[in-house]
């Protein structure tokens, strides 16, 4: 980065040391605040890179109480800044302190201008090398969509298949369980589609009465039923140029089954109470958790209707099947949480990440941001623990890892999973990062019943 891009915030009440350390930095971008307040409107303002913190600021200048308040709100506010922390000579102990609250270094007066020089430099290198990390870390597991997190093979062929379905004018349905992010994927086939410039209308067809649902999708006319005051637009009018929506399209009674099947065939509605026929131009989007198989056996849906909303149907994997993505949403969702919560937290501990990976997830995603959330407001040390997410392992778990063939097994086969993933499916290049030959691969993985796309 060039030396004038670096932000450099200097917290000092001093007038003449301002000055000083101004013309020390005129190298770089240089912002000055005296107080606590001032340092939080320059930091939301101009995000600097490095801060330049004295401990002895108003109304406590001869102690540090002020100084390590603004240090708190800076780190909550800003995680990845550096802070330099400038204490007294003799004040060795606030200045650890500071440090064990989340500062880079600390400096202790008298000014030597040359060697604080070298610790802000090392501080800007520090931050640079940081965000770089972070940058390639999120380009190494971003999705193919946007909105999309996933390291996970299973997963990046579902969001190839959106990125190829979107321009097209295919009825859509997706398939998976509850909280896998269905209406994620029909919003990014919305914004990749022709359509994305027109509304994205969206009815779940789970949560509506079954007395209210024909008339949220197709509108009434005045005087069609007690209440119906006013002509009313239906989602499907609402939605004329672009996409409508159906969540939980398994849920809709055969009624209006037969009503939904007549408007994809010849492309118009009729309002209820109406008999005017409405042309409308509109791409729709099936969603749902049932077994539909099983629904249009036992009757309760039409086999005709699942025709034409599954002329392209994506199967959307659960989260226990999407080797690695736990841990990499789990890190996205606590960064977020933290960032709202004005939380300062840096990550999860190892019996964390264990028990992340070794929980089932039946409510999938939704059920991961629900933990991470209620984790982040209570942990009460640095990094989130087991016992944050309350995902304690009970005794029957600790027994069973006592057994070390069981645990022998499982640990293989995890590895041989993460291999594949990292290797994208090239055995050659999974039995390298294994340190095994090629063949011996192949006999793991048979023993172990994983394919070459195990995921």
């Amino acid at each position: 980065m060039d030396q004038k891009n670096r932000k450099l915030l200097i917290v000092e009440d001093d007038p003449g040391l301002q000055r000083q350390l101004r013309w020390c930095f005129e190298q770089f971008q240089v912002l000055q605040a005296a107080s606590r307040a001032e340092a939080i409107v320059e930091l939301r303002k101009h995000e600097p890179h490095v801060v330049l913190q004295d401990l002895g600021l108003p109304p406590d200048p001869e102690g540090a109480s002020e100084g390590l308040e603004t240090l708190r709100e800076i780190l909550a506010l800003a995680p990845h800044t550096k802070v330099i922390v400038v204490t007294g000579n003799a004040d060795r102990e606030n200045a650890v302190r500071a440090v064990g609250m989340g500062a880079y270094d600390f400096y202790q007066k008298p000014l030597d201008t040359e060697v604080l020089a070298l610790i802000v430099q090392r501080a800007f290198h520090m931050h640079e090398l940081e965000e770089e990390n972070r940058s390639l870390h999120r380009r190494r597991n971003a999705s193919p969509l946007d909105g999309i997190i996933t390291a996970s093979e299973n997963m990046r062929r579902v969001c190839r298949m959106i990125e190829k379905v979107a321009p097209t004018q295919a009825t859509t349905l997706l398939l998976g369980e509850s909280g896998t992010g269905k209406e994620l994927l029909a919003r990014s086939l919305h914004a990749l589609s022709e359509r994305s410039a027109r509304p994205f209308v969206a009815i779940n067809c789970a949560a509506i009465p079954e007395t209210l649902l024909e008339s949220e999708l197709f509108g009434h006319e005045k005087g069609a039923f007690t209440g119906a005051v006013r002509q009313t637009q239906g989602k499907l009018e609402s939605a004329n140029g672009g996409t409508l929506f159906l969540d939980e399209v398994g849920d809709m009674p055969l009624a209006l089954q037969a009503k939904l099947l007549r408007f994809l065939q010849e492309r118009v509605i009729e309002r209820v109470g109406g008999r005017e026929t409405i042309p409308v131009d509109v791409r729709v989007v099936c969603a749902t958790n049932r077994d539909l198989g099983a629904a249009i056996a036992s009757g309760q849906f039409r086999q005709d209707l699942f025709y034409r909303i599954s002329e392209v149907t994506v199967q959307i994997p659960p989260l226990r099947e999407r080797e690695g993505d736990v841990l990499v949403i789990g890190q996205y969702l606590l960064e977020d949480r933290a960032r709202r919560h004005g939380r300062v937290l840096r990550g999860y501990t190892p019996d964390a990440m264990r028990a992340l990976q070794e929980y089932a997830w039946p409510g999938n995603i939704r059920e991961l941001e629900n933990k991470v959330n209620g984790a982040v407001i209570m942990a009460e040390g640095k990094q989130v623990t087991a016992a944050d997410l309350g995902l304690q392992q009970g005794t029957e778990h600790e027994l069973e890892f006592l057994n070390l063939r069981v645990a022998r097994q499982q640990a293989e086969q995890r590895s041989i999973r993460r291999a594949l993933v990292l290797a994208s499916g090239n055995l050659s290049r999974a039995a390298e990062l294994l340190g095994i030959t090629r063949p011996t691969l192949y006999d793991l993985m048979n023993k172990h019943g994983l394919s070459n796309d195990a995921q």
